[in-house]
C-alpha cells in the first residue's frame, strides 16, 4: 500500500504548536504534502524541518511570510524538483520561486505539492491565479506524458483553491461570484480531469457525497456546522486512481482540536 496524505497547514509554525507534531508522529501515511507553509526551512524547529524517519524537501516563497510547499516521504525521493519551469510552458517561470509546487519522484509514482494561489475577484491575486492555470494545465498534460513515457503514474496533492460541483460546498449558491467557485474556475478543473485525463480520487471514491470537505473558515460557526469547501484534491492519473481504495478527511472531533482551518486528505493507494 502506499498512503499519502494532503494538508494546508495554515502556517507550520503555528501549526506545530497546536499539534502538528503530534499528528505527524502518530500518521500511517508514506508520504505527507504541505501548503502554506509560510515558513523558511530555519525558521522551522529541527522536529518540524528533518523529523526523524522522514525525508523533506521545503518549497519557501521567496516572497517572506506566504505561500511555501513542503513534501515528507519515508522513503528517500529518486529525484526532487520546485516550481514547473523549464518545461517549455509559456509564463510557468513566474512561479518556480513562489512557494507553490513540489514534486519528488518514488519508484513508480511521481507525487507533487500544490498551492494554487486563492484569488479575489476584481483584484491582481484572481489574475495571478488565473496566469498560475493557464501555465499549470499544459504542465499537468506534459507531467502525465513524461511520466508514462517512464513508466510512472502522477498524483498531484494539494489546496487547487476551487471547489469544482455544488456538492463540494455547503453555501454554493451564495458563492457563485466568489473566487474558489467561480464558472469559469470550474471550467477549468473540468479541463483537468477531461482534456489532461486525472481523477479526482477523492469524489471517485465518494461519489455522492456532500463534500466530504476540507476546509471551513475560523469566521463564525463554520465548522461547528460543517459549512465547509472541499477544495483540497488528490488529482492522480488513471492508472494510479483506479488502484485507490480508501479516501478520507481526517477532521478533528472539535473545533479546539484543530491546528489548521484546513484538515488532511488521505489516499491509501494498493501499489
Amino acid at each position: 500500500m502506499l498512503t499519502v496524505t494532503s494538508v494546508n497547514v495554515n502556517g507550520l509554525r503555528a501549526a506545530a504548536k497546536k499539534g502538528f507534531v503530534a499528528w505527524l508522529a502518530g500518521t500511517d501515511a508514506d508520504v505527507v504534502c504541505l501548503q502554506e507553509v509560510r515558513a523558511e526551512p530555519g525558521q522551522l524547529t529541527a522536529e518540524v524541518r528533518d523529523p526523524e524517519g522522514w525525508h523533506t524537501v521545503h518549497a519557501p516563497a521567496a516572497a517572506k511570510g506566504r505561500a511555501g510547499v513542503s513534501l515528507y516521504s519515508r522513503q528517500a525521493p529518486e529525484r526532487t524538483q520546485i516550481g514547473f519551469g523549464g518545461f517549455g510552458v509559456p509564463g510557468a517561470e513566474e512561479f518556480d520561486a513562489s512557494g507553490r509546487y513540489v514534486e519528488i519522484d518514488l519508484p513508480g509514482v511521481t507525487v507533487a505539492s500544490l498551492y494554487l494561489p486563492s484569488g479575489e475577484v476584481g483584484t491582481e491575486r484572481q489574475d495571478e491565479k488565473e496566469r498560475f492555470m493557464a501555465a499549470f494545465l499544459p504542465y499537468l498534460q506534459g507531467l502525465k506524458a513524461r511520466a508514462a513515457a517512464d513508466g510512472r503514474e502522477v498524483v498531484v496533492c494539494g489546496d487547487w483553491n476551487i471547489a469544482h460541483q455544488e456538492a463540494d460546498l455547503k453555501n454554493w449558491k451564495a458563492n457563485q461570484k466568489s473566487s474558489g467557485f467561480l464558472p469559469e474556475e470550474r471550467a477549468w478543473l473540468t479541463r483537468v480531469f477531461d482534456e489532461a485525463a486525472y481523477v479526482d480520487v477523492v469524489r471517485q471514491l465518494h461519489p455522492d457525497a456532500a463534500g466530504p470537505y476540507s476546509w471551513w473558515s475560523y469566521r463564525g460557526r463554520a465548522f461547528d456546522n460543517d459549512a465547509g469547501w472541499r477544495i483540497d484534491y488528490q488529482v492522480a492519473t488513471p492508472g494510479l486512481a483506479g488502484r485507490a481504495v480508501k479516501a478520507w478527511v481526517e477532521r478533528a472531533a472539535t473545533h479546539g482540536e484543530r491546528w489548521s482551518d484546513h484538515a488532511p486528505v488521505t489516499v491509501v493507494y494498493e501499489r
